[in-house]
């Protein structure tokens, strides 16, 4: 197995809680009804790509981090970290620990950086 390929989207689950995997089901669901999306295991994180990265995910024992590229920064108490990657691109970082937490104010995040790759 080369370098490229050895992680898959099932070893980010691994030894963690069963909800972890619902989160993450919840929002490849959400994302895939914008249209479609390549998921890109990597060695500590899953990007999900439309054109390029629009999310990051990393797993934890009982929750998800999710990063959501976009042109904006994301000014909400939900959002536990924001960096300026560049002039117009903000990568804001949120933990989800239920499937819930996939509401429609997240659902718009999540559109707009998925409308940055069209």
């Amino acid at each position: 197995m080369s370098k490229a390929n050895k992680f898959t989207v099932t070893s980010h689950f691994e030894g963690k809680s069963p909800i972890v995997r619902e989160i993450y089901e919840r929002l490849i669901k959400t994302i895939k009804g914008f249209g479609p999306i390549v998921e890109e295991p990597k060695k500590t994180s899953i990007h999900i790509v439309h054109g390029s990265a629009l999310a990051g995910v990393s797993t934890r024992k009982d929750a998800l981090w999710l990063n959501i590229r976009t042109d904006f920064k994301i000014n909400s108490p939900r959002i536990h970290k924001t960096d300026q990657v560049s002039a117009g691109r903000f990568h804001n970082e949120m933990k989800l620990t239920s499937p819930s937490d996939i509401d429609d104010e997240l659902i718009g995040w999540l559109k707009s950086a998925y409308e940055l790759g069209e």
